[in-house]
């Protein structure tokens, strides 16, 4: 039982409070600050003209404003959680009830108790900040659609219209940057876009992205399938096996066009270089077999038949793609290299199929059309299952939640 004799805590609170904020880090992101070598984290935000969806068919993830948190490989949500229970952030102090207010400078202080002066007090603590909320980290579902940044940041790359002077159309070399410009453009371009800066670089590659007469380009569908399709004529012209390691400098000679009069249908050799990194393993001068066959049917379907409305016919676009492939990868053409299977592992350390996703639509029993990123997301939101519905229940903070599904279940 306590007694007045006995040593007392001095429970005292600063004022003004200082303006704390409590983040909670998934265990990945706290290992890698712990490391030997920690990374520099990044805060960044979508900037005005990101935020601006770049086709008719494509909307932004979120219109609201938000912050995310990039390491070097990946990137989190920032959001904020209310909790009914406030946390205070302490200061020791071995100074009685006396405190100088080192710390904040102000010197002010307020004591929630009486102090009684024939009362020995041996430590005094100190609350600095009192916190309502934390802040968490968290990855949405449809990811953070780094894509559709890119587009909004860079020019649109279309098809050459009216010879000499339409967009596209160069010379050999023309406007081509060097190492240092494309780096400096590249950086621009990167620090806009809210996310880590290995997805900045993997979404740069995916989309083709370039850089030509100091401004970044991405390709439309049409002129990544007109520069292919180059390339495949060109190598067999030349007798190039694309199955095999080969010279890029080999390779771009056989594409580009020997008159030098004749400007219509050039193409800079940055976008050349682009399109081809986009289908190649590693640094080796390799093909990937699997990517390339998935990403010429994928981008011939997107430029032939984008909509429903504009779908085409199976059997001409199978036809197509297989012209469209070195000889000896047609065999490969199929409609279940355009279905994306993501697989979930389990205890057994054995993965299993768990859903696909495809790029493609079937109209009627005749046609194919291409089906966009937004689209495919928005069909999954509609097509809640109720593994899915249970599963956001349990990771809900509404108690009303956690018990609807099981109302329903009674009913």
């Amino acid at each position: 039982m306590s007694t007045q004799s006995t040593p007392s805590i001095l429970f005292t609170h600063t004022a003004p409070q200082q303006g704390f904020r409590l983040l909670e880090l998934p265990p990945e992101v706290a290992d890698l600050l712990t490391s030997d070598n920690p990374p520099t984290l990044y805060l960044k935000t979508p900037t005005s003209t990101t935020a601006q969806p770049t086709t008719s068919s494509s909307k932004p993830t979120d219109l609201r404003e938000y912050v995310n948190l990039c390491t070097p490989t990946q990137t989190y949500r920032i959001r904020q959680v209310q909790s009914s229970n406030s946390l205070h952030i302490l200061r020791p102090s071995g100074m009685g009830g006396r405190d100088t207010g080192e710390g904040n400078g102000d010197g002010d202080m307020d004591v929630d108790v009486d102090i009684d002066v024939g009362v020995n007090l041996a430590e005094t603590v100190t609350t600095i900040a009192k916190c309502g909320s934390t802040l968490e980290l968290h990855v949405p579902e449809g990811g953070f659609r780094a894509a559709e940044f890119l587009g909004g940041l860079v020019g649109r790359f279309a098809p050459v219209t009216s010879g000499a002077a339409a967009t596209g159309s160069a010379r050999e070399g023309e406007g081509d940057a060097g190492a240092a410009e494309e780096d400096k453009v590249m950086e621009t371009v990167f620090a806009d876009i809210p996310v880590s800066r290995a997805e900045c670089e993997r979404v740069w590659v995916e989309g083709c992205a370039f850089v030509w007469r100091g401004r970044a380009w991405v390709p439309t569908p049409e002129i990544k399938m007109e520069v292919w399709k180059r390339v495949v004529d060109g190598a067999v012209v030349q007798g190039i096996d694309l199955r095999t390691q080969f010279l890029v400098d080999d390779l771009w000679k056989s594409v580009v066009v020997e008159d030098e009069d004749e400007v219509e249908g050039q193409f800079p050799r940055a976008l050349f270089e682009a399109v081809v990194r986009r289908v190649v393993e590693g640094e080796e001068g390799n093909l990937d077999r699997e990517v390339c066959v998935r990403w010429v049917g994928e981008t011939y379907l997107e430029a032939m038949a984008p909509m429903a409305s504009a779908a085409v016919g199976r059997s001409d676009f199978l036809n197509a793609w297989k012209d469209r492939l070195p000889e000896a990868w047609r065999e490969e053409v199929a409609l279940a290299k355009l279905t994306v299977s993501w697989y979930l592992f389990c205890a057994c350390k054995r993965r299993s199929p768990l859903t696909f996703d495809a790029v493609y639509q079937l109209p009627d029993p005749t046609t194919i059309s291409f089906v966009t990123e937004f689209e495919r997301q928005r069909s999954k939101k509609n097509l809640p299952t109720d593994a899915s519905a249970a599963t956001a229940a349990k990771k809900s903070r509404n108690w009303h939640e956690l018990f609807k599904n099981q109302k329903r279940q009674k009913r």
